[in-house]
């Protein structure tokens, strides 16, 4: 249906949207009709760049025909296959290849139906591992001030998004501690790593005196913390992370849901900072987002000990989903893989970074944002506040969207995220579209 012919649903009342202004939206809505390689279209025909890969998971455009024809053959053969005690070749082959990538020996693969689920997922195993090593003391789990891992209530616990946490603080998991977040007052207009901060991993240290080291069972970061504004890691950081886990015995969990796949350069931002933590989640562009999936890669000890510690034919790890590797999302990564393969995305990647981060901080001349940063084909630009926390985000998000560049804005921060198959055109496009945009929204405040 062309957006030209596309009328309102008769009604917008039912739908409860999520992490929406539902009144806003439903008195103006944004209703998206059409998506074609970098290029999205709304209801009233209007066309707009994608700023931000869809929700950082169609970085290789949107209507990618191998895919859409992998889904379609694969549906033709077989819909669906029991994933308990049963399954079927395409799963096996896409853990080969996830594994081909993935750093270390990251290479026992678990699938789920989303990044929620994949974090939820890992802090599971990592209970699961350490009760096979005979060491179920520990249950806590340390996350980070303004770290985002998902919706579930384990994912929510984890994070550090202060709004998805008090409204259900009642239901949280406990023996949750929260280091704090490396954003830094002197980190101003950076493209790239900072150069101070790295002590702000001695956090996880003084938690382990505090509490015990030998009752934490994981740690997880995003490397560089994405849903909160591109947050990148001073230099040394992570490493030092990796330190003071190996000393306590503590697993390193890397939530690459946003990360991985390419966005910072390398496949796994764990490569690209050179630190191998003991999982990885991964979602998003494992798929490109046609379909639903989540990747949990776990170190061979990890695996080997939680099988080791169960009888043949028993089951080893009680959990799973009923979507848990389907075959429709399987066909979907493994049209991915080959795409990643064929086009050489992650080297694509890496050539394109320094025009991108040269293009966002040239915006830094505009009055109304505070900071702009930036690491691979990601970056967030800081608005001033405006009355009050959010609203400055909201209504520069909805000026940009009238201007023709379409992105993910959380609170008061504008996260850009280019699509990998973008060529320079595209990117000065974004950015000509962004200072357009955030301009208007400066002479509104002035009016």
């Amino acid at each position: 249906m062309s957006s030209e012919n596309f009328k309102i649903p008769n009604s917008l009342n039912e739908h409860w949207m999520p992490f929406t202004s539902n009144k806003d939206f439903k008195a103006n809505p944004r209703l998206i009709t059409e998506a074609k390689g970098v290029y999205i279209k709304n209801h009233k025909g209007k066309t707009m760049i994608d700023g931000s890969s869809g929700l950082f998971c169609n970085p290789l455009g949107h209507g990618r025909k191998e895919i859409i024809e992998a889904i379609t053959k694969q549906l033709e053969t077989l819909d669906y296959c029991q994933p308990f005690q049963q399954g079927y070749g395409g799963s096996f082959e896409l853990a080969t290849k996830i594994s081909r990538h993935t750093p270390g020996d990251l290479n026992r693969i678990f699938y789920t139906i989303c990044g929620s689920t994949a974090v939820e997922t890992a802090i599971k195993i990592a209970i699961a591992y350490h009760r096979a090593k005979g060491d179920s003391k520990r249950f806590r789990f340390v996350g980070r001030e303004r770290a985002y891992h998902g919706m579930n209530i384990g994912a929510t616990s984890v994070g550090g998004m202060i709004n998805n946490v008090k409204t259900f603080s009642s239901v949280m998991m406990p023996g949750v501690l929260h280091m704090r977040h490396t954003h830094l007052p002197e980190h101003k207009f950076i493209s790239g790593q900072p150069e101070t901060g790295a002590e702000m991993a001695e956090d996880l240290e003084r938690i382990c005196q505090n509490f015990g080291g030998e009752n934490i069972a994981a740690c997880i970061v995003e490397p560089v913390a994405g849903s909160t504004g591109c947050l990148v890691p001073p230099k040394g950081y992570l490493k030092r992370l990796r330190e003071i886990c190996d000393n306590h015995g503590i697993l390193l969990i890397f939530d690459e849901v946003i990360t991985g796949w390419g966005r910072m350069g390398s496949a796994f931002a764990s490569q690209e900072f050179d630190v191998t933590p003991d999982m990885i989640t991964m979602a998003k562009a494992t798929t490109n987002g046609i379909v639903p999936m989540g990747v949990v890669a776990c170190k061979e000890e990890m695996y080997d000990t939680v099988m080791d510690a169960s009888p043949t034919g028993a089951v080893e790890l009680f959990h799973g989903y009923t979507y848990s590797g389907i075959p429709i999302s399987v066909a979907a990564a493994l049209a991915v893989q080959d795409i990643f393969e064929k086009e050489d995305i992650f080297n694509r990647v890496k050539g394109m970074v320094s025009y991108f981060q040269k293009g966002l901080m040239s915006l830094q001349d505009i009055d109304v944002i505070d900071n702009i940063r930036g690491y691979g084909l990601m970056g967030g630009i800081d608005m001033k506040l405006n009355t009050k926390p959010g609203k400055a985000g909201f209504e520069c998000f909805k000026a940009c969207y009238e201007a023709g560049v379409n992105f993910k804005a959380t609170g008061d921060c504008l996260i850009i995220a280019p699509m990998f198959i973008s060529e320079e055109k595209h990117i000065d496009e974004i950015i000509d579209k962004l200072r357009t945009g955030i301009t208007n929204y400066s002479k509104n405040l002035k009016n």
